[in-house]
């Protein structure tokens, strides 16, 4: 047992004073020597020696790293014990010599080869006491901070560095490592942890895994701080890397706008990657034109792009130009010759390295073999440029050229690397995609919104009935085109439509389906078909559509059709509104006093489903009466309920304006937030009521003999109205009209004049055959009437009524003089 004890007994330390006398002794000692404490403190060191000392003893004798001898040692048990020792000077603080510690092992193999594993350990290995005074570092960690062993033995870890100001020089902090020592030296609890900070002497940032343990004694007391650490730097920056790949994925595309894509490129990398980037496009991008092809830039000429994103780490240079602000690439430049080419480039600082050499970055990556061919070229200019690195990547997408991406470095010493090169790619790739396809939904966003406001009103008509005003407003960037609609149209007998509908979808598919949908509004209500019914031809021209989308083929995808319509008629003579609707939102109608008038309807299906019915609503409104027709995409949010959004619009439309043209803009700034998901369209009219004297109205008697009667009541009208210019045609088509109705209608007959900005004559009967122009024959007695009035007049049709029809006929009255 005593044997093996001494065979395993560990590494012995003693401490001996300037006289040679032993002044400390450890439990190794004992272990190793048999020797107590009480045994050795105060007596010579050479008592412990076989043989006579050797020259120098203890002073001047070093076991070195490979030692050719030994010294033999006395045991308790008085057998020798073949030893190693190396004698290490102890210093007190103010340089004056305390002695020696005195190292001693038994003489074999596995002592020296530990020695010398740890010794020639790659990794950085060190040895503090509690206080943090270094104890033991071999020769790796003595690169790491650039001190020998002998310089640090004994001497506080602050005391050799000091610690830096970490807003001067953030890169050089290793306060993180100094905390964790103190914690485990406090504790005794192990710890991990990884730090990057640039070593002395070094121009790069390293990053290390570092492991600290306590060093017990057999009482279980902390008697020491040990660590070791490895440089993980490829591991750590190709993890950056990935990190920055990462974010480029969540962070660059997210909206369909150049712009905004342009930006997200410039502030990704920076600054984990690059201190300044900028983005040039050109000008067809910006616009969402077709760029040119690569083939059609070469390196002799200069390139004009526009400036749409830089962003820098400097947050006084952070002041990105407008997209409209020009930047010049001369003929040669890195920039040209790169958008030429198709290939990056890579460009660092004039500073060498050792031997002449550029001082490539830590790790393989950085080996100058992995660099593509012509790359990395050093430019002295960029010292004058305060740059240390820059990379320049052309955007190319789809075989055509965008514009130019530059990554820069000003501040940090590190080089760009072969690895940050193709990261740079990597980043731009990702951004070049999202930035062509930013441009693609510009262009047919752009015609979409181009071709909907061909289709929409250009200029709402002129006519009395009503004071109208219209808002659209497509929905924000990076949201498709909608298919919202509204018209005002003049119809018959002084009244007016008042129309609003939405389409189902987006895009220019939504926008050609509106058209069409307007088109056929306007068709049906030249008809004068109550709202009912137009909502139901409207219904099966949907169904069409619907039906002509389909492939034809075994192949079948049903796409997005259908579409909502609000379809309001309002009469100024009888003052009333009648409406039909289509699935879309009723129309808000707020009383002169500012109460909200109810309309005692309710919406029909939406077009498109076909087979249900739409059932029509009257009311009567005062003089005055504020209607408000819209599309959903006004009253949806996110945040409140319709009902809560309908209430704010009610408020909006009780805002003392003096015009509805100023109502109009008071709700939208009300009623739209800035970020817009969906198209809106308003729609506001006030509605007027025409005097009774404009209107006159009287019945005939089916009997021929009314007829001249009825000639002599329109011109003593037209005469009373001041109109005499007016008499001769009134008297012809009055007298043509109210004929067909006694010879072809059915009782009763009424004749109506109405002066509005046109004089309209009405003539209507209880039967629901209508009259057709044709082209009467030499010697046909009739069929002429009809055409003496359209030639007459500036327009003439028929409007069915629950109670028969109404043949009407209009006269454009001449505009009073402005002057």
């Amino acid at each position: 047992m005593e044997m093996a004890d001494k065979q395993d007994a560990p590494t012995a330390v003693a401490v001996v004073d300037p006289d040679g006398m032993v002044s400390g002794w450890s439990e190794g000692c004992q272990l190793l020597l048999g020797w107590t404490a009480e045994d050795t403190v105060g007596r010579p060191v050479t008592d412990l020696l076989v043989d006579p000392p050797p020259p120098g003893f203890p002073e001047g004798y070093d076991a070195g790293p490979d030692p050719t001898g030994f010294i033999p040692l006395r045991h308790r048990d008085g057998s020798t014990v073949d030893a190693v020792v190396a004698a290490h000077p102890l210093f007190g603080p103010d340089r004056r010599a305390l002695g020696h510690v005195v190292t001693i092992q038994r003489w074999g193999r596995r002592p020296v080869i530990a020695d010398r594993a740890f010794e020639q350990c790659p990794f950085a290995l060190g040895v503090y006491d509690p206080e943090l005074r270094f104890l033991w570092i071999n020769a790796s960690s003595g690169r790491v901070i650039a001190h020998s062993e002998e310089q640090v033995l004994g001497k506080k870890y602050r005391e050799l560095f000091p610690e830096f100001d970490r807003e001067l020089f953030p890169e050089r902090d290793d306060k993180p490592y100094t905390d964790a020592l103190a914690e485990v030296a406090r504790t005794g609890e192990p710890t991990r942890l990884i730090t990057v900070f640039r070593p002395l002497g070094s121009n790069y940032a390293n990053a290390w895994a570092t492991s600290i343990w306590p060093v017990r004694d057999a009482e279980g007391r902390v008697l020491a701080v040990a660590n070791w650490g490895f440089d993980m730097s490829a591991e750590y920056w190709a993890r950056q890397r990935l990190l920055i790949l990462n974010k480029a994925s969540g962070g660059i595309g997210r909206t369909l706008d150049v712009i905004g894509t342009a930006q997200e490129l410039a502030r990704t990398p920076v600054p984990g990657f690059a201190d300044l980037v900028t983005v040039d496009l050109l000008d067809e991008v910006l616009r969402g034109e077709e760029p040119p092809s690569v083939s059609a830039f070469t390196p002799g000429e200069t390139i004009v792009l526009s400036r749409a994103a830089q962003h820098s780490a400097r947050e006084d240079t952070d002041r990105a130009p407008g997209p409209t602000t020009p930047v010049s690439h001369a003929p040669g430049s890195v920039a040209a010759r790169c958008m030429a080419t198709g290939r990056s480039t890579v460009e660092l600082a004039a500073e060498p390295g050792q031997g002449g050499e550029w001082a490539f970055g830590p790790g393989l990556a950085a080996d100058p073999a992995h660099w593509p061919p012509g790359n990395p070229l050093i430019d002295e200019s960029l010292a004058t440029e305060g740059l240390t690195g820059r990379i320049t990547v052309p955007l190319r997408a789809r075989g055509a050229l965008l514009g130019v991406v530059a990554f820069s470095r000003l501040d940090r010493p590190e080089a760009f690397t072969a690895d940050d090169l193709i990261l740079a790619e990597e980043l731009t790739a990702k951004a070049v995609v999202a930035i062509d396809n930013a441009r693609r939904y510009s262009r047919e966003r752009t015609t979409a919104l181009t071709l909907q406001r061909s289709l929409l009103p250009q200029g709402l008509p002129n006519q009395e009935a009503v004071e109208v005003a219209s808002r659209y407003l497509p929905g924000g960037t990076g949201v498709e085109v909608g298919g919202d609609w509204f018209d005002v149209i003049p119809l018959s007998g002084a009244r007016v439509a008042l129309v609003v509908g939405d389409v189902v979808g987006h895009g220019l598919h939504a926008s050609a389906s509106m058209g069409r949908l307007r088109t056929a509004v306007r068709t049906l209500a030249d008809v004068d078909l109550p709202p009912d019914e137009l909502l139901t031809h409207l219904d099966d021209l949907v169904l069409h559509l619907a039906s002509d989308l389909q492939p034809t083929g075994h192949f079948q995808q049903t796409g997005e059709s259908g579409a909502t319509c609000l379809y309001t008629v309002y009469d100024p003579v009888s003052r009333h509104l009648t409406l039909a609707s289509a699935g879309h939102p009723l129309p808000l109608i707020i009383s002169p006093d500012g109460t909200r008038t109810p309309v005692p309807a309710l919406p029909g299906p939406p077009l498109g489903i076909g087979g249900l019915p739409f059932e029509s609503a009257e009311l009567e409104l005062p003089e005055g009466s504020l209607l408000a027709l819209y599309t959903d995409g006004l009253v949806e949010s996110r945040e409140r309920d319709v009902d809560q959004r309908i209430a704010e619009l009610q408020r909006a439309l009780n805002h003392s304006a003096t015009s509805v043209e100023a109502l109009c803009d008071t709700v939208m700034d009300a009623m739209l937030p800035d970020r817009r998901t969906d198209d809106a369209a308003l729609l506001l009219a006030r509605t007027h009521a025409l005097a009774r004297r404009h209107v006159a109205d009287w019945a005939v008697e089916p009997d021929h003999a009314q007829v001249p009667r009825a000639r002599k009541f329109a011109v003593d009208q037209v005469d009373a109205w001041g109109l005499e210019e007016a008499a001769f045609v009134t008297e012809l088509v009055v007298s043509e009209l109210v004929t067909n109705a006694i010879r072809y209608g059915e009782p009763p007959i009424r004749l109506r004049l109405i002066r509005d900005t046109s004089l309209i004559c009405e003539v209507s009967d209880a039967s629901n055959t209508a009259p057709h122009l044709r082209r009467a024959r030499a010697f046909d007695e009739g069929g002429r009437g009809l055409l003496l009035v359209a030639q007459l007049t500036q327009g003439w049709g028929t409007r069915h009524t629950t109670n028969g029809k109404t043949i009407w006929c209009a006269q454009t009255l001449p505009q009073p003089d402005p002057h």
